[in-house]
């Protein structure tokens, strides 16, 4: 049965040889031949309609089915472009941002260093003054005191030495002149 159902399929897909081959002849496939052109057509026919039922929806529908997943990721990796693009743009703002705020914090921290710089120096130039101004005080205290010291100590000598004259002369005149004149020779003003 197999064998018959064969030869059947090869008289039918190919005609010309099977005719050829009962008539003996060789076979002219570039001349017009009716009844070959008829098989011919005809096979054509029902391989076209069984094909077309059995074969092109499937595949059509398979291609179409993979050109609407084709689109469907076009479409997504747009919307992911986008969307990266957008994070990008958030992300370089944030950045420029960040960089403001630290130039900001940065041109804060100098003003500030140079006030500070400036209050310090101002305070330390006024504690400067001030020491200046204490020394002078203490120097012009130390001197008065110094020449009061001189003072005493020399109306001291003087006593001393007028207190030893006026024991070895009490009567003498002159020796007490001289005493006298001493003393007034010393001024009695805190200057020199």
């Amino acid at each position: 049965m197999r064998s018959s159902l064969l030869s059947a399929l090869l008289v039918l897909a190919f005609p010309a040889t099977a005719f050829a081959a009962e008539e003996g002849g060789k076979v002219n496939l570039l001349s017009p031949n009716g009844g070959l052109m008829f098989w011919t057509l005809l096979i054509f026919i029902v391989l076209l309609i069984v094909l077309s039922r059995f074969a092109f929806k499937p595949l059509i529908q398979a291609v179409e089915a993979r050109e609407a997943s084709l689109e469907a990721m076009l479409t997504k990796a747009q919307q992911d472009r986008d969307s990266a693009a957008k994070l990008l743009a958030e992300q370089q703002a944030h950045l420029d941002a960040s960089r403001a705020e630290a130039q900001k914090f940065i041109a804060d921290g100098r003003a500030t260093a140079e006030k500070l710089k400036n209050s310090m120096l101002e305070e330390t130039k006024a504690q400067q003054q001030e020491m200046i101004e204490r020394a002078r005080r203490d120097i012009e205290n130390e001197k008065v005191r110094a020449i009061a010291d001189l003072r005493r100590e020399a109306v001291d000598l003087a006593l001393a030495g007028a207190g030893k004259l006026i024991a070895r002369n009490l009567d003498d005149a002159g020796n007490r002149k001289l005493v006298e004149d001493f003393l007034a020779s010393i001024p009695s003003t805190g200057t020199r």
